[in-house]
């Protein structure tokens, strides 16, 4: 175990690394001037040169690589240009709204996508799952500013149930969260009866039935057991990506979170806020990333993250629901 987290903690660095790499190279590829952002409008050509001097950005593009390369080392991610204040102290003092909204949204995601992703399994080749399929599919065709907006306009212009933009209480959670869900809960849903109705039908499923076990042990006790990793995954893979970011839902709440922040910085060309936005939505991804993959021998015993036996086996090449069917939980 221990050697693979410190095996797994140094790809993370170096993925860490590269990604910010690439990130630095492209900004400074792109069209755009941040001197000319930040001068306002009609700058004189003293203005942008004292600007550029002042951030460093006369320099040459090696020059300022290591520059960069030396400020991360001591945990400096330089000072925002539109702030005026350590870019990562920015991003930090947002990345709580965004934490909030990840996890209110992956919570309701996975209370109602679950057990409806049972239920379709349950009712496979009825009209009750017609019914239920028509409605996923109507989720997943949805773009999140379109749910948004009407249910912006329903709960809090016709209805005004809840406040329409910001986080001034609680109840301002409610329609982003619900926002990002209704795309999350029609897409686990649709992998959980995938995944449900191929176990439902395996031959230990039978062998457990002609033992008298109830429907309900079969579904949970053995079914959901088998598709816990698949759904695990999936589950995990949605929040890392809400993480990084849920930009849509938050610039039409007007949600003070780190996705709005992006594009107020991409705007006004601030390298230091993207830079320090990029890192610290990868190092949460990750983390999510390597809590799955420990979390998988709890879900599934076979599985194993070092050496065991004269065998190795990982995550990679653990049984997947596919191939767990063949063997019979005791």
């Amino acid at each position: 175990m221990t050697t693979y987290v410190l095996k797994r903690l140094g790809q993370s660095v170096l993925t860490l690394f590269l990604t910010l790499t690439t990130v630095f190279v492209l900004l400074r590829l792109a069209p755009g001037d941040p001197a000319a952002a930040y001068a306002g409008p009609n700058p004189t050509t003293e203005d942008l040169a004292r600007i550029r001097a002042q951030f460093g950005l006369d320099d040459s593009l090696l020059g300022q690589y290591g520059t960069f390369l030396a400020n991360l080392v001591r945990g400096d991610l330089g000072t925002s240009f539109s702030f005026q204040a350590p870019a990562l102290d920015v991003v930090l003092d947002r990345l709580p709204y965004t934490l909030t909204l990840a996890v209110s949204a992956i919570l309701v995601t996975a209370v109602v996508a679950v057990p409806l992703g049972v239920w379709m399994a349950r009712h496979v080749h009825t009209g009750r799952e017609f019914g239920a399929n028509l409605f996923t599919i109507a989720g997943q065709s949805m773009p999140d500013f379109w749910s948004g907006i009407m249910l912006l306009t329903l709960f809090a212009v016709v209805l005004p149930v809840f406040p329409a933009s910001g986080f001034a209480t609680w109840g301002g959670l409610v329609l982003p969260t619900l926002t990002i869900a209704v795309l999350q809960i029609a897409l686990i849903s649709r992998m959980v009866a995938r995944e449900m109705s191929t176990n439902m039908t395996s031959p230990f499923l039978t062998v457990a039935r002609s033992r008298g076990v109830s429907e309900r042990g079969l579904t949970w006790r053995y079914g959901m057991t088998n598709s816990a990793i698949p759904v695990l995954t999936a589950l995990g893979t949605r929040f890392a990506a809400m993480l990084n970011g849920v930009v849509v839902v938050e610039v039409v709440f007007a949600w003070p979170g780190v996705g709005s922040l992006v594009v107020r910085a991409l705007e006004t060309r601030d390298y230091p806020l993207i830079q320090a936005t990029v890192l610290v939505t990868a190092v949460l991804t990750v983390a999510v990333q390597l809590l799955i993959d420990l979390a998988y021998p709890l879900l599934d015993p076979r599985v194993r993250l070092t050496k065991t036996s004269g065998r190795s086996a990982s995550p990679a090449t653990a049984p997947s629901a596919q191939t767990a069917q063949e063997a019979v939980p005791a």
